[in-house]
């Protein structure tokens, strides 16, 4: 098989494998949620593999609106997503050594669509979780869609999601796959 990628490129490639591993580590995504009684703000904390922060006081704020609660048993891709993760840094490691720019592009059309189906995956489950209230709690709210990013007003509660280090580092991934198209587009 013909070899052309430059080594810078197929270095970046490499590099960007092993930004992928240490993602799992990192947070993806947040949720800090204020009110007059909570002013320093309660957290949620999505990494790729489970859920961190005051989760236990959300859950017993969120009974009063008819939330179903948040776990990680909630959420079944946290069992998975290290294997993709991983799976997928192996490779964009095979695909750094073949140093073939069509594995390249079809590596970038993967991550792209995994990514898709990763925000998309996020919003379905916080319209599932914003819509299907019980109608017997002893608040009733209309049903809402938290926003991924943004901020939000449910009762006296203002919320504000965004992405986190691991995101972030999943950009810089996207990056680093990238640049070698870029750079070695004579080739």
């Amino acid at each position: 098989m013909k070899k052309n990628l430059s080594n810078t490129s197929a270095a970046l490639m490499a590099v960007s494998g092993v930004l992928l591993v240490v993602s799992i580590f990192l947070p993806w995504w947040g949720m800090k949620f204020y009110a007059p009684q909570y002013q320093e703000g309660l957290d949620i904390i999505v990494y790729p593999t489970t859920l961190d922060g005051d989760i236990d006081i959300v859950n017993g704020l969120n009974h009063y609106i008819g939330m179903a609660e948040f776990s990680n048993a909630s959420f079944p891709e946290l069992v998975f997503m290290p294997y993709i993760i991983g799976g997928f840094a192996v490779l964009v490691l095979i695909g750094a050594v073949l140093r073939n720019k069509k594995v390249l592009t079809g590596l970038i059309g993967l991550y792209v669509a995994l990514g898709a189906l990763g925000i998309w995956d996020m919003y379905r489950w916080l319209k599932t979780f914003g819509t299907d209230l019980d109608p017997k709690a002893p608040i009733e709210l209309e049903p809402f869609v938290p926003p991924l990013i943004g901020e939000n007003t449910i009762a006296n509660f203002v919320t504000n999601s965004a992405f986190s280090y691991g995101a972030y580092l999943l950009a810089v991934v996207f990056l680093l796959l990238v640049i070698p198209l870029w750079k070695d587009r004579k080739l």
